[in-house]
């Protein structure tokens, strides 16, 4: 029976670009929860004329 050295270079990239790829997804994930959050759900209505006149429109 030969001995074969193990050579795990693969298998450890393989584990390494998943955990990177998870990570980016992870993050990615986080970024568009904030922004969907920030978001006022409403436009905001402006306030009254100061002047009490009726607004001038076309």
């Amino acid at each position: 029976m030969t001995d074969k050295p193990k050579n795990n270079t693969a298998r450890n990239a393989a584990i390494a670009a998943a955990g990177a790829i998870g990570s980016a997804a992870v993050a990615a994930a986080l970024l568009y929860a904030g922004k969907r959050k920030k978001k006022p759900n409403e436009p905001t209505q402006p306030g009254p004329i100061p002047s009490g006149e009726p607004p001038q429109t076309d």
